[in-house]
C-alpha cells in the first residue's frame, strides 16, 4: 500500500532552513552595513597613507593631536543614541584612532603601575587598542625616564601618581622635558570601563595640542592654605604636593586662559616666600557626560 501524504497545517511555523522573509532582509542589510563599514575602514588606511606620504615632505613632526581627539570624542558622546552602548562606540573610535595612529607613527604606552597593573592596562587598552606595545613601570619617574628616553612614545599615570615618593611633575619641567598632552578619559560619565583617572605624557608638540587646561609646577618656600583658595579663584586647583629640600612642590592646574605671571601674582599675594613656576603641559577639558555609558 502506497504510503499516505502527509500536509502540513495551515498555520504551521515555515522551515527553519528558510527564515522568514523579513528576518532574511533584516540579516541582508547587516551584511551590507557590515560590509560598508569594513570598506570605510579601508578608506581610511589609504587617506592614512596619502597623510604618511604628505608628512615625510613636510619634515618629522608628532602623529598625535589630542585636541583633535578630544573634539571627536565629544561630538560622539552628543551625537550617540540608540541600543549599542556608549562604552562601546567610545572604544571602537579608541581603537581606530589609537591605531592609525601607531601606523602612521609605531608607539608604546609606558605605564606607571605602581598603584595596580588592572586599572592602567584597562585605560591603556580602552584608549589605545591592542596593537600598541603595552610596557609596564613601577613608578612615574621610571615612565618620564622612558618617554624622554624614546622616539615617540606615550606615558600614562594618574594624577596622584608616586607624589608620597617624590613630585614627579619635577621631571616635566624644562624646555625638552616630556609634556603632558592629555587627561583621560575625554568623556566622563558614570560607569566608564577606564573610568581612572590618567595623564598622558609625550615629548613636547609642535602643534596639535589642546591648552583648554593649563597645568604648572610650582615650588614655594612655604605653603599657606590661602594659597589654595587664591587658585581656587582663578578657576584652578591643586592636585599635588610633596616636601623638597627648597620647600613644598605643588602640581596645579588652571584655565588655559590664566597665564603664568597671573597664577604667580596670585601666589605671591599669599606670602610663599621664593615661588618658581615651570608650565609643565596642557590637555583638553574633561567632557562631562550625566548619563551612563550604557545605553545611548
Amino acid at each position: 500500500m502506497a504510503n499516505p501524504v502527509t500536509r502540513p497545517a495551515a498555520n504551521a511555523p515555515a522551515s527553519s532552513a528558510e527564515p522568514p522573509v523579513e528576518l532574511a532582509l533584516l540579516r541582508a542589510d547587516i551584511d551590507r552595513i557590515d560590509a560598508a563599514m569594513h570598506e570605510l575602514l579601508m578608506e581610511r588606511g589609504d587617506i592614512i597613507d596619502r597623510l604618511i606620504a604628505f608628512k615625510r615632505t613636510q619634515g618629522p613632526g608628532s602623529a598625535f593631536r589630542p585636541a583633535r581627539e578630544a573634539a571627536m570624542m565629544r561630538r560622539l558622546a552628543e551625537r550617540h543614541r540608540g541600543i549599542l552602548p556608549l562604552d562601546t562606540a567610545e572604544s571602537i573610535w579608541r581603537v581606530i584612532i589609537g591605531t592609525f595612529t601607531y601606523v602612521q607613527a609605531p608607539y608604546s604606552v609606558h605605564a606607571d603601575i605602581s598603584g595596580g597593573d588592572g586599572p592602567m592596562r584597562d585605560s591603556a587598552r580602552f584608549h589605545f587598542g591592542f596593537t600598541v606595545p603595552y610596557i609596564a613601570h613601577t613608578s612615574a619617574e621610571d615612565v618620564i625616564r622612558a618617554v624622554a628616553e624614546s622616539s615617540g612614545d606615550l606615558g600614562i599615570f594618574r594624577p596622584d601618581g608616586a607624589a608620597a615618593s617624590g613630585p614627579w611633575w619635577a621631571g616635566l619641567a624644562g624646555e625638552d622635558s616630556p609634556k603632558i598632552i592629555a587627561r583621560l578619559p575625554f568623556i566622563d560619565r558614570p560607569y566608564h570601563p577606564a573610568a581612572t583617572p590618567v595623564f598622558v605624557i609625550a615629548k613636547p608638540l609642535t602643534d596639535g595640542g589642546s591648552s583648554e587646561v593649563r597645568l604648572v609646577a610650582a615650588t614655594v618656600e612655604r605653603w599657606r592654605e590661602q594659597a589654595r583658595e587664591a587658585v581656587g579663584r582663578l578657576g584652578g586647583e591643586v592636585l599635588g604636593s610633596a616636601g623638597v629640600r627648597d620647600g613644598l612642590s605643588v602640581l596645579i592646574s588652571v584655565p588655559g586662559t590664566v597665564t603664568l605671571e597671573t597664577l604667580d601674582e596670585a601666589l605671591t599675594a599669599e606670602h610663599l616666600g621664593r615661588i618658581d613656576l615651570s608650565e609643565i603641559g596642557s590637555h583638553a577639558e574633561v567632557f562631562v557626560l550625566d548619563k551612563p555609558g550604557r545605553g545611548g
